[in-house]
């Protein structure tokens, strides 16, 4: 945006940007985000080998066998991090079409009989020794392409038409794929990714509520008539009828969570990798809770919101909506999937087949919430002197909702929140063309 009168080219909220020559240098990541985030990869690791050792010398002859490509995988996130940390994140806008488009197709493979079946759903694609799940990438994909979207459309966002059903329709196609896999817990993250970065974009609330409620009956459709789900429900319901047979996994994890009790057996003493099926992955929260104990647990909780409300820091403080949107959305895909995630290990949600960031074994988890992390911290990092640092985001909502009105209160000689205006005008502190903030020199 140029200043009406000298011509200079203008930032996102009015601001005169700095000549290319003299964009300032990107600051340091969050250091709190980055040192939580690496110590789960680590502990994830140290998990993996103690729940699936005894595993991995029963069906490959090797004890280390998970741990070699659990930590192969860490060691592959920890560079796919340091690198989508250390790059201008508004770049990836080009490439956030292909993303989109290269994810259905791989979606679309898995259900067409490409997939490779596991567990009864063909969510993986082999790719020679490698096993590829397209809906973890779909995740990242999404939140890239909805903050492309509702940035671009900023002025729309309340339209149903503009801001609204395009959104939906895009993610509830993704989601359909999901289901056919099928991958019920899959689809339930997309979903609330969705409701989540429409809601932080400003979209109407009755819109919303539409959405919640077509979500809702829709889900309770999928479980009572599809005879796979409705049992599992049953099972859940009635555990102790069902603890040798569907609900044995669920009844084996809580037996893990109790027997720990206050502060654990220690690490490597648990026994309930003798009778928890596939430890390693979505039940490896029983594992924890069994060897450190409630404590522990507590502790592994905190991380994880000590990762959300970080990322909400960041999203906070981004130097433009894009990255706003994309650090809104990857704080709630970790929020969301360690809370499903947790709350199927101790039994609260029927099996929905989520990993926990950082910590389940498999590479297409981790290696995408490393991919995450990395944009994450990329928007942590500071793009502007620490003196501007204010939250450009405190009040973005309402930004997004009367933005027309607030141009039209500032009258014709403003731009933006502009030079002669009384919000952040001139002789302040924030945004004005007399300003020592992000307005560039003072004037006369």
């Amino acid at each position: 945006m140029a200043d009406a009168t000298t011509g200079a080219r203008r930032g996102p909220l009015g601001a005169k940007a700095p000549p290319a020559s003299e964009k300032p240098a990107l600051g340091p990541v969050d250091p709190v985000l980055a040192a939580v985030a690496i110590a789960l990869l680590g502990f994830g690791v140290v998990m993996v080998f103690g729940s699936s050792s005894i595993e991995a010398t029963v069906g490959w002859h090797d004890p280390f066998y998970f741990l070699k490509r659990q930590a192969a995988f860490a060691c592959a996130g920890v560079a796919v991090m340091m690198a989508a940390a250390h790059f201008d994140y508004r770049r990836l806008r080009r490439f956030t079409y292909l993303a989109l488009f290269g994810v259905t197709g791989l979606l679309v493979l898995s259900v067409v009989g490409f997939g490779h079946t596991g567990g009864g759903a063909a969510r993986w694609l082999r790719l020679g020794p490698i096993h590829v799940q397209p809906s973890e990438a779909a995740k990242l994909a999404l939140i890239l392409w909805l903050a492309h979207s509702l940035e671009k459309k900023r002025g729309q966002v309340r339209s149903f038409s503009i801001g609204f059903l395009p959104h939906v329709a895009i993610a509830a196609g993704l989601m359909v794929l999901c289901l056919e896999q099928p991958d019920f817990g899959g689809a339930v993250v997309l979903l609330l990714l969705t409701f989540i970065l429409l809601f932080v974009a400003g979209a109407r609330v009755s819109y919303l509520l539409g959405l919640s409620a077509v979500g809702v009956l829709a889900a309770a459709w999928l479980v009572r008539f599809r005879a796979y789900r409705w049992e599992r429900m049953l099972a859940w319901l009635h555990m102790e009828d069902h603890r040798q047979d569907l609900a044995y996994q669920p009844f084996q994890s809580m037996m893990g969570f109790g027997s720990g009790e206050w502060f654990g057996s220690g690490l490597g003493e648990g026994l309930q990798i003798l009778y928890l099926p596939k430890a390693h992955t979505d039940f490896i929260a029983a594992i924890i809770g069994e060897e450190f104990g409630f404590v522990g647990f507590v502790v592994l909780c905190l991380a994880y919101l000590l990762i959300v409300g970080r990322g909400v820091r960041a999203a906070l403080y981004a130097e433009d909506e894009y990255g706003s949107f994309i650090a809104f959305g990857i704080s709630a895909l970790f929020g969301i999937q360690a809370l499903i995630n947790l709350s199927v290990a101790m039994a609260i949600l029927p099996t929905k087949g989520l990993t926990l960031p950082f910590i389940s074994y498999g590479g297409s988890s981790l290696l995408v919430s490393s991919a995450a992390m990395g944009l994450l911290l990329n928007i942590s990092r500071s793009r502007r002197p620490a003196d501007d640092a204010e939250p450009l985001a405190a009040s973005r909502r309402s930004e997004l909702e009367s933005r027309d009105l607030v141009n039209a209160e500032l009258g014709p000689t403003s731009t933006g929140y502009g030079s002669n205006s009384t919000g952040y005008g001139s002789n302040s502190t924030g945004y004005g063309s007399n300003s020592t903030g992000c307005a560039g020199e003072p004037t006369a």
